[in-house]
This record gives structure tokens, sequence and C-alpha cells, in this order.
């Protein structure tokens, strides 16, 4: 581990189990932090149904984090679908070191939740709510 993050493997099957999960209704969040001491990702929480802006409510204000999140999506036609997201959780006010580390971890986190749809949260200009991540997902 030579200055990169490691995923261990407790977080790799949690991040499994949470894509392959059955959903119904609501959203589901998987929130993952970065240990700057050991250089690991560590699940921080998990929740089977949330709000947007629950979730919001529940990320910190001044250090990132990864979410992988389950969205109950709505289509024009009527469908409803549930892709999976990533919320790439980065506040402008993080100390930079940690959003450095954040930052270089992205493509490693993406790759091992196996998720190709990023949306990036960075300070009060984009926030967590329904209307701006349909904007992202209806196109």
């Amino acid at each position: 581990m030579s200055g990169t993050v490691d995923i261990p493997d407790d977080v790799k099957k949690s991040l499994r189990k949470f894509r392959f999960a059955r959903r119904d209704a609501g959203s589901a969040a998987l929130i993952v932090k970065i240990n700057k001491a050991k250089l690991i990702m560590e699940e921080e929480e998990q929740f089977d149904s949330i709000s947007l802006e629950d979730l919001s409510e529940e990320l910190p204000e001044n250090s990132p984090r990864f979410v992988l999140l389950s969205y109950e999506l709505h289509h024009r036609d009527g469908r409803k679908s549930f892709p999976l997201v990533l919320i790439n959780w980065a506040p402008s006010t993080c100390e930079i070191g940690m959003l450095t580390l954040h930052a270089s971890s992205l493509i490693q986190f993406q790759n091992a939740a196996d998720v190709s749809k990023v949306i990036e949260i960075r300070d009060g200009t984009e926030s967590l709510t329904k209307e701006a991540i349909d904007a992202k997902l209806l196109v």
C-alpha cells in the first residue's frame, strides 16, 4: 500500500450485497469513508430506505464520502427503476489532503462498486435533491 487506499474484502462484500439486493420502493444508500491513518476504506453506514433529504443530513459537512445509492427513479413513461448511482460527496470545506486522497480513490471505488453513473456534489451549488438526481438520470 504505497500511498494508495485499499478496499478491504468486507467492504467489497458489502458493495456486492448492496448492489444485488432486491428493492421494491424507496432509495437505499451505503456510505463509505476513507480512514486516512490506515489508508483503507471503511463502511460507515447503510440505509435500506432513506429520503435524499435525510441522506443529505447524514453526510458530514467537512469530510468526503462515497455514497452508493440505489435510487428509485420514476420514468416519464410511468416505469419505475432502481439505478445504482455513485454520489461523490466532496465538500469544498474539506481538508485538502483528505480531498486529494478521496479524489485519487474515486476510480478505484467506482470500479469496485461496478457503477457507471457518478454524480459529483461539492458545495452549495449542487444539492442532493430528487430534482437534481432526476435531472442527471433522466437525460
